[in-house]
């Protein structure tokens, strides 16, 4: 995603932690305007949020975004489920894969495009508990090589 136009707001680095991400897909996000205000503040949170398709429409639970200072009375619940938008053959096609195979749609990233926020979906597979310590170790590994190179460059 190094597109000019860009702006990551908020990352879920626990998703790559507990799921083996297949495939990305982007998603508008139906928001009011206290909502966006916040988003562009950064005041977002992705924690424990995933996504859901429901009568062949794409939600978003558990997103929370921060109310905005000056809202006041346009301030909206900040863990409401949110509509996502995204073209019905990509909808029914994750719907699909979501029924049948057991992936999961979590959300990756928050990021404003062009001035619109988006959020990056992923299909994700769980990890089981054994596969996140391999991917832990094969970091740790890595970070030793890493280490290793820097030291024997610096003589």
């Amino acid at each position: 995603m190094g597109n000019k136009g860009v702006k990551v707001i908020a990352k879920n680095k626990k998703a790559f932690h507990d799921y083996q991400i297949e495939e990305r897909y982007e998603a508008g996000i139906v928001l009011t305007g206290t909502e966006i205000k916040s988003i562009r503040q950064g005041r977002v949170n992705l924690k424990d949020s995933y996504a859901r398709i429901d009568k062949g429409e794409l939600f978003i639970i558990g997103m929370h975004i921060s109310p905005y200072e000056q809202g006041n009375r346009f301030n909206v619940d900040p863990t409401r489920t949110r509509k996502l938008l995204m073209h019905r053959r990509e909808i029914d096609k994750l719907h699909g894969l979501v029924q049948r195979e057991g992936y999961t749609l979590v959300p990756l990233d928050v990021h404003l495009r062009n001035g619109f926020a988006k959020v990056e979906l992923g299909l994700a597979k769980g990890k089981k508990l054994h596969d996140k310590r391999a991917t832990e170790a094969k970091r740790e590994a890595e970070r030793m090589i890493r280490r290793e190179l820097k030291e024997r460059n610096l003589r």
